[in-house]
């Protein structure tokens, strides 16, 4: 047993990180201990395929669950790819991998087949994972047991802190992992992420057992799991910081260019795409739309620090939507897919607007008695369409089968239908 476990095994869920009290425990907090040291030491990063061939038969042959991080290089790098692997098993060790030196791991993602790995908020490193061939088909996700369990901050150091009382140093979590060679500073930082991992998710999983929450927590893993990739974003472009300052379809349209045109430089160049133009630069042009490059550069984010060069590439962006008709011209707004924004109910359907506000209610009132968030109970999306067009007739049977259809797992279907039914039925004619 390591030393973390021993610390978790010792009393019950410390409270230092604001942990869930427990029935019988001690509220009181104990000093946290700093985690300056991966019990193993640093070790070597992969980076050709002897090494992984080695990594690859040791975590084979070890026991137990896999703890699994991935670094990224957020705001630096165009995309989410990996740059780093962390991995940690008993009987293997620690293990960082280089995913650009080494970028195909569908060797190692198959050596853990039917393995449990447990990730840390599991849905932002599973795209990137993906990418390189490691695809789990069990897990276990620290950060939503946590949400499932009431912890109030579920950051990977908080938990720590709260559950075994371990200090976890952050402060390289925002750096560019695309860095070659990383610094052993950082590399220090990615194997204390995952030395603990383990026996946080061996703490969570008795707390789950003991609030009689384990089997939901498996549901949503087996979720997240099973769950396909995700289908590209429509119309991306939209998403621009500041779009609500834009009306016209000639100025939304600027905005589409611009963004396109930043986008594939970034991809070409791979740069995070705020650093070829930020966005707001982008709305500044697109509600201006100069007619030259001297009244680009007059915009802010477009200053005295851009090349002319840069400015008549994107005083080209704006030309050609210039020459666009009115019907190559993008339409206001996204085509609205299911209910429309819950604000406009009441005027659309005063009855629906009704319906929506008292299931709001009883879901928030369950959600406090359960200990967890509103939206781990049921997403807020699913409590509106059924709101919107309520099954027929409203009972137990048909709100749980409308429920199940929008992807609620069975255990939301159990709790969340006795209170849709109340719900919808007080408004029943």
């Amino acid at each position: 047993m390591t030393e973390a476990q021993e610390t978790a095994a010792d009393s019950s869920l410390r409270t230092t990180g604001g942990a869930p009290p427990d029935d019988n425990g001690s509220s009181e907090a104990q000093a946290p201990i700093p985690l300056l040291e991966p019990g193993d030491g640093i070790p070597p990063v992969v980076a050709d395929e002897n090494a992984l061939a080695e990594v690859i038969t040791a975590f084979a042959a070890g026991s137990g669950p896999v703890a699994v991080d991935a670094e990224r290089a957020s705001g630096y790098r165009y995309g989410q790819r990996a740059y780093l692997v962390q991995l940690r098993r008993e009987g293997a060790g620690t293990a960082l991998v280089d995913p650009v030196a080494c970028p195909d791991l569908s060797g190692l993602g198959e050596a853990l087949d039917g393995v449990e790995w447990v990730l840390h908020a599991a849905t932002q490193d599973l795209p990137c994972l993906r990418e390189i061939g490691m695809i789990p088909s069990h897990l276990f996700d620290t950060e939503l047991a946590g949400r499932l369990a009431g912890f109030p901050r579920v950051g990977l150091g908080a938990m720590v802190e709260g559950v075994l009382g371990f200090v976890l140093e952050k402060g390289h979590s925002a750096v560019d992992w695309s860095t070659r060679p990383l610094p052993e500073p950082w590399l220090r930082y990615a194997a204390l992420d995952v030395e603990l991992l383990v026996d946080l998710r061996d703490a969570l999983e008795k707390e789950l057992e003991r609030q009689g929450k384990l089997e939901w927590a498996r549901q949503e893993f087996d979720a997240i799991a099973s769950a396909p990739p995700a289908e590209p974003r429509k119309d991306p472009w939209r998403r621009t910081s500041g779009m609500h300052k834009v009306r016209r379809r000639r100025q939304l349209a600027v905005v589409r260019e611009l963004w396109e045109t930043r986008d594939r430089i970034a991809q070409r160049r791979d740069v995070s795409p705020g650093k070829v133009l930020s966005d707001a630069a982008i709305v500044e042009a697109a509600l201006a739309v100069p007619a030259n490059v001297h009244a680009l550069a007059a915009l802010t984010g477009f200053g005295h620090r851009m090349g002319r060069r840069q400015l008549e590439q994107w005083q080209a962006a704006v030309d050609r939507v210039r020459a666009l008709t009115d019907a190559q011209l993008p339409q206001p707004g996204q085509p609205v897919v299911g209910p429309p924004p819950p604000r406009a109910w009441a005027d659309k359907d005063p009855v629906a607007a009704a319906r929506l506000s008292a299931a709001r209610t009883g879901v928030s009132a369950l959600a406090e008695r359960l200990n967890m968030p509103q939206e781990n109970l049921i997403t807020p999306d699913t409590v509106r369409r059924v709101c919107w067009e309520p099954p027929t007739p409203v009972d137990a049977g048909s709100v749980a089968v409308a429920l199940a259809g929008y992807g609620a797992r069975a255990w939301q279907v159990e709790q969340v239908t006795p209170v849709l039914v109340e719900a919808l039925s007080a408004e029943a004619p």
